[in-house]
Protein backbone atom coordinates (compact mmCIF):
# COMPACT_ATOMS: atom_id res chain seq x y z
CA UNK A 1 0.00 0.00 0.00
CA UNK A 2 1.38 3.63 -0.99
CA UNK A 3 2.41 6.19 1.67
CA UNK A 4 -0.69 8.06 2.55
CA UNK A 5 -0.85 12.24 3.74
CA UNK A 6 -2.64 12.49 7.19
CA UNK A 7 -4.70 15.42 7.22
CA UNK A 8 -5.64 16.31 11.37
CA UNK A 9 -6.88 19.15 13.76
CA UNK A 10 -5.30 19.08 16.79
CA UNK A 11 -6.21 20.37 20.12
CA UNK A 12 -4.52 23.23 20.74
CA UNK A 13 -6.40 26.59 19.20
CA UNK A 14 -5.76 27.70 15.94
CA UNK A 15 -3.99 31.25 14.67
CA UNK A 16 -6.15 33.51 12.99
CA UNK A 17 -5.78 32.12 9.43
CA UNK A 18 -5.74 28.17 10.53
CA UNK A 19 -7.17 25.62 8.47
CA UNK A 20 -8.57 22.57 10.63
CA UNK A 21 -8.36 18.99 9.37
CA UNK A 22 -10.26 15.55 10.63
CA UNK A 23 -8.87 12.47 11.17
CA UNK A 24 -8.48 11.31 8.00
CA UNK A 25 -6.24 9.43 5.34
CA UNK A 26 -5.19 11.36 2.33
CA UNK A 27 -4.92 9.04 -0.89
CA UNK A 28 -3.35 11.05 -3.58
CA UNK A 29 -3.57 10.66 -7.30
CA UNK A 30 -0.49 8.69 -8.95
CA UNK A 31 1.33 10.64 -11.03
CA UNK A 32 4.03 9.42 -13.87
CA UNK A 33 7.73 10.90 -12.57
CA UNK A 34 9.91 11.33 -16.08
CA UNK A 35 13.21 11.69 -16.33
CA UNK A 36 13.39 15.32 -16.75
CA UNK A 37 10.38 15.21 -13.87
CA UNK A 38 7.95 16.29 -16.32
CA UNK A 39 3.84 15.34 -15.83
CA UNK A 40 0.64 16.11 -14.69
CA UNK A 41 -0.71 16.90 -11.31
CA UNK A 42 -4.12 15.73 -10.31
CA UNK A 43 -6.46 17.74 -12.03
CA UNK A 44 -9.01 17.74 -9.01
CA UNK A 45 -6.77 17.49 -6.34
CA UNK A 46 -6.29 14.20 -3.77
CA UNK A 47 -8.99 11.98 -2.96
CA UNK A 48 -9.82 11.23 -0.08
CA UNK A 49 -10.68 7.99 2.19
CA UNK A 50 -12.25 8.83 5.29
CA UNK A 51 -11.89 6.49 8.35
CA UNK A 52 -13.63 6.67 11.61
CA UNK A 53 -11.09 7.49 14.88
CA UNK A 54 -11.83 7.84 18.78
CA UNK A 55 -11.49 11.18 20.04
CA UNK A 56 -8.72 11.98 21.67
CA UNK A 57 -8.02 11.85 25.27
CA UNK A 58 -7.72 15.75 27.12
CA UNK A 59 -4.02 15.96 28.00
CA UNK A 60 -2.52 18.60 29.75
CA UNK A 61 0.40 19.93 27.15
CA UNK A 62 2.73 23.32 27.79
CA UNK A 63 2.17 25.08 25.47
CA UNK A 64 4.89 26.63 22.88
CA UNK A 65 6.59 29.73 23.75
CA UNK A 66 8.34 32.28 21.12
CA UNK A 67 11.71 31.28 23.54
CA UNK A 68 11.43 27.57 22.61
CA UNK A 69 11.55 28.26 18.56
CA UNK A 70 14.51 28.54 16.07
CA UNK A 71 14.55 31.84 14.60
CA UNK A 72 14.45 30.21 11.43
CA UNK A 73 13.59 26.91 9.98
CA UNK A 74 16.46 25.30 7.80
CA UNK A 75 16.62 21.93 7.55
CA UNK A 76 18.67 21.58 10.48
CA UNK A 77 16.68 23.65 12.25
CA UNK A 78 13.85 21.51 12.00
CA UNK A 79 15.61 19.65 14.87
CA UNK A 80 15.17 22.46 17.44
CA UNK A 81 11.61 22.74 17.34
CA UNK A 82 9.99 21.22 20.75
CA UNK A 83 7.38 17.72 19.63
CA UNK A 84 4.30 19.80 20.98
CA UNK A 85 5.17 22.85 18.54
CA UNK A 86 1.71 22.95 15.89
CA UNK A 87 2.68 24.08 12.47
CA UNK A 88 0.19 25.26 9.87
CA UNK A 89 0.07 27.64 6.70
CA UNK A 90 -0.57 31.20 7.08
CA UNK A 91 -3.43 31.45 4.56
CA UNK A 92 -3.53 35.52 3.76
CA UNK A 93 -4.39 34.71 0.00
CA UNK A 94 -8.54 34.36 1.00
CA UNK A 95 -8.10 38.47 1.70
CA UNK A 96 -6.40 38.82 -1.64
CA UNK A 97 -8.56 40.63 -4.39
CA UNK A 98 -6.59 38.51 -6.84
CA UNK A 99 -7.04 35.70 -5.55
CA UNK A 100 -10.60 33.45 -4.70
CA UNK A 101 -11.30 30.67 -3.08
CA UNK A 102 -12.19 27.86 -5.68
CA UNK A 103 -12.08 24.49 -3.55
CA UNK A 104 -12.50 25.28 0.67
CA UNK A 105 -11.26 23.61 3.68
CA UNK A 106 -11.95 20.04 2.69
CA UNK A 107 -11.67 19.14 6.12
CA UNK A 108 -8.77 16.85 5.31
CA UNK A 109 -5.78 19.33 6.11
CA UNK A 110 -6.41 20.78 2.31
CA UNK A 111 -7.99 23.60 0.13
CA UNK A 112 -7.36 25.89 -2.88
CA UNK A 113 -6.97 29.16 -4.06
CA UNK A 114 -7.16 30.21 -7.88
CA UNK A 115 -6.21 33.63 -9.33
CA UNK A 116 -9.34 35.80 -10.33
CA UNK A 117 -8.32 35.26 -13.96
CA UNK A 118 -8.55 31.67 -13.43
CA UNK A 119 -4.98 31.20 -14.71
CA UNK A 120 -3.18 29.76 -11.69
CA UNK A 121 -4.37 27.85 -8.86
CA UNK A 122 -2.73 27.16 -5.53
CA UNK A 123 -3.28 23.99 -3.50
CA UNK A 124 -2.13 23.60 0.07
CA UNK A 125 -2.13 20.62 2.39
CA UNK A 126 -1.16 20.58 5.92
CA UNK A 127 -1.09 17.64 8.89
CA UNK A 128 0.76 14.50 9.71
CA UNK A 129 3.13 12.41 8.02
CA UNK A 130 3.33 9.77 10.53
CA UNK A 131 2.27 7.05 7.85
CA UNK A 132 5.35 8.38 5.30
CA UNK A 133 9.00 6.60 5.42
CA UNK A 134 10.54 9.93 6.92
CA UNK A 135 14.17 9.51 7.80
CA UNK A 136 13.91 11.23 11.90
CA UNK A 137 16.48 14.38 11.82
CA UNK A 138 16.65 14.43 8.23
CA UNK A 139 13.97 17.03 7.26
CA UNK A 140 15.70 17.88 3.58
CA UNK A 141 15.11 13.87 2.58
CA UNK A 142 11.58 13.25 4.49
CA UNK A 143 10.73 16.73 2.87
CA UNK A 144 11.08 14.56 -0.56
CA UNK A 145 9.18 11.56 1.00
CA UNK A 146 6.35 13.80 0.98
CA UNK A 147 6.61 14.70 -2.40
CA UNK A 148 7.25 11.47 -3.50
CA UNK A 149 3.94 10.70 -2.13
CA UNK A 150 2.02 12.95 -4.07
CA UNK A 151 3.95 11.50 -6.95
CA UNK A 152 3.41 8.14 -5.94
CA UNK A 153 7.23 7.63 -6.76
CA UNK A 154 10.07 6.95 -4.74
CA UNK A 155 12.39 9.26 -2.03
CA UNK A 156 15.39 9.17 -3.59
CA UNK A 157 14.42 9.42 -7.76
CA UNK A 158 12.95 12.87 -5.94
CA UNK A 159 16.11 13.64 -4.29
CA UNK A 160 17.94 13.13 -7.64
CA UNK A 161 15.56 16.13 -9.59
CA UNK A 162 14.25 18.12 -6.82
CA UNK A 163 15.86 21.57 -5.47
CA UNK A 164 16.23 23.53 -2.67
CA UNK A 165 13.73 26.64 -2.15
CA UNK A 166 12.16 28.23 0.36
CA UNK A 167 8.95 29.26 2.32
CA UNK A 168 8.33 32.49 4.53
CA UNK A 169 8.25 32.27 8.52
CA UNK A 170 5.52 33.25 10.80
CA UNK A 171 4.92 36.43 8.82
CA UNK A 172 5.49 36.58 4.64
CA UNK A 173 8.19 38.31 3.22
CA UNK A 174 11.00 35.99 4.07
CA UNK A 175 13.01 33.10 2.52
CA UNK A 176 13.48 31.59 6.22
CA UNK A 177 12.21 28.12 5.60
CA UNK A 178 13.76 25.52 4.01
CA UNK A 179 11.99 23.53 1.59
CA UNK A 180 12.05 20.62 -1.27
CA UNK A 181 10.70 21.67 -4.69
CA UNK A 182 9.70 20.15 -7.62
CA UNK A 183 8.86 21.76 -11.40
CA UNK A 184 7.21 20.20 -14.41
CA UNK A 185 5.37 20.75 -17.51
CA UNK A 186 2.87 18.76 -19.66
CA UNK A 187 0.36 20.33 -22.78
CA UNK A 188 0.64 24.36 -21.96
CA UNK A 189 0.17 23.85 -18.06
CA UNK A 190 3.49 24.14 -15.88
CA UNK A 191 3.02 23.51 -12.46
CA UNK A 192 5.54 23.73 -8.94
CA UNK A 193 5.57 21.83 -6.00
CA UNK A 194 7.54 22.60 -2.63
CA UNK A 195 7.10 20.77 0.43
CA UNK A 196 8.26 20.62 4.28
CA UNK A 197 8.72 18.06 6.88
CA UNK A 198 9.26 18.41 10.15
CA UNK A 199 10.42 15.07 11.42
CA UNK A 200 10.90 16.45 15.34
CA UNK A 201 6.96 17.15 15.54
CA UNK A 202 5.57 14.43 12.69
CA UNK A 203 3.97 17.20 10.88
CA UNK A 204 4.39 18.88 7.29
CA UNK A 205 2.80 20.83 4.87
CA UNK A 206 3.14 21.21 0.53
CA UNK A 207 1.85 23.97 -2.03
CA UNK A 208 1.30 23.48 -5.69
CA UNK A 209 1.14 26.15 -7.93
CA UNK A 210 -0.32 25.01 -10.92
CA UNK A 211 -0.39 27.70 -14.18
CA UNK A 212 -2.01 27.46 -17.79
CA UNK A 213 -0.91 30.80 -18.50
CA UNK A 214 1.21 33.71 -17.00
CA UNK A 215 4.65 33.07 -15.05
CA UNK A 216 4.10 30.20 -13.41
CA UNK A 217 7.76 30.92 -11.54
CA UNK A 218 6.62 34.57 -10.55
CA UNK A 219 3.01 33.19 -9.20
CA UNK A 220 4.78 30.78 -6.81
CA UNK A 221 7.36 33.32 -5.41
CA UNK A 222 4.13 35.64 -4.51
CA UNK A 223 2.20 32.68 -2.86
CA UNK A 224 5.57 31.61 -0.50
CA UNK A 225 5.99 35.33 -0.23
CA UNK A 226 2.36 35.78 1.16
CA UNK A 227 1.66 32.51 2.93
CA UNK A 228 3.92 32.09 5.98
CA UNK A 229 4.52 28.78 7.64
CA UNK A 230 3.23 29.47 10.87
CA UNK A 231 4.67 27.64 13.95
CA UNK A 232 3.65 28.07 17.62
Amino acid sequence: MPSKLTGMSRTRALSPFARSATVVLVALAALPLSGCVYGAIPTDGPTTERTEAPEPEPTETTPTTDSDLPTTLTFEDGAQLPESAYIEWGDTLMMDDNWETTSPDDGNGGWTHGTVDGTCTAQFWQGFISDIETTPGDDSVSSDAILATILQSDTETVTTHATDGTFSYQVGGNTDVEQRQLTGEQDGRVWIMGARAFTATGAGLYVIVDCTGGDANAVFAEVVEKNAVVVH
